[in-house]
């Protein structure tokens, strides 16, 4: 193998292209990534019912009364094939964006975590460390909000009807899972970062992360009933970013034979 290059990714989840791990000489100026994440297997994965409509063991008045609420582990749009819900960021990032955290903390200083019809939205949730996360009601029932962080202090509070709390959060190195032990089938995911560099794949599976870097840098795909898509897991996938470019990492295969 030639000096610089890194072999081929497995078609178990492919990123396509040569992907080569030379830092480029100028660090200020930035590109941008992007992508789909995508279901590999021939039959697209019926999404299970968790409640039923009309059929909630707990206030049912409010859970599941207009319809039912489904898993969303592993959500595949059935035209495109695409997975949503999942976290695509870089790892220990070369170089910054100043200006690109600025405008991020500008449009979105606080993000919402709410909990609408006994569910938690939305499922995935990415921010940085500073700004501010609000965890809000919906509902007009009582929820309670547990979880168990890695760096951060763990939670377990009851939350009013319309009632909401803000929590400030430093970056993990794994996402966090939330819970309402109120109504047992309510779950969520949180990933901190200390960078600005992340995106959660949207309804058709497609990501994209701007203003990054010019140089090598290391991607992570992250998916709930996968783990880690990407071979290289935790330590990231190298991909080459060139300043004024769009690197387009094409379809990241998830095969039915990874989903646990």
């Amino acid at each position: 193998m030639l000096a610089g290059t890194v072999a081929p990714l497995p078609k178990a989840a492919t990123i396509p292209g040569g992907l080569v791990a030379v830092a480029l000489p100028t660090q200020g100026q930035y590109g941008t990534i992007k992508g789909r994440l995508v279901w590999g297997g021939v039959d697209i994965p019926a999404p299970k019912v968790l409640v039923e409509k009309g059929r909630a063991s707990k206030d049912p008045n409010i859970c599941a009364k207009e319809e039912p609420i489904a898993n969303r582990e592993l959500v595949v749009d059935p035209a495109s094939k695409g997975v949503a819900h999942a976290l695509v960021y870089l790892v220990r990032p070369s170089g910054s964006n100043p200006a690109a955290l600025k405008e991020l903390l500008a449009r979105s200083p606080k993000v919402e975590l709410d909990q609408k019809n006994c569910e938690f939205m939305p499922y995935v949730q990415a921010l940085h460390q500073d700004q501010i996360l609000v965890i809000k009601s919906s509902d007009a029932v009582s929820h309670n909000v547990r979880y168990a962080a890695f760096t951060n202090r763990p939670i377990n509070q009851i939350l009013a009807p319309q009632g909401q709390l803000e929590v400030k959060l430093t970056a993990e190195t794994r996402p966090i899972v939330v819970a309402c032990d109120i109504h047992s089938w309510m779950k969520a995911y949180l990933m901190v970062f200390d960078h600005p560099f992340f995106a959660v794949t949207g309804p058709d599976g497609s990501f994209e992360i701007k203003g990054v870097p010019g140089g090598a840098q290391n991607l992570v795909v992250w998916q709930e009933k996968v783990g880690y898509v990407n071979p290289q897991k935790a330590k990231g996938t190298p991909v080459l970013v060139r300043a004024g470019e769009v690197r387009d990492l094409g379809d990241v295969t998830i095969q039915p034979s990874q989903v646990k």
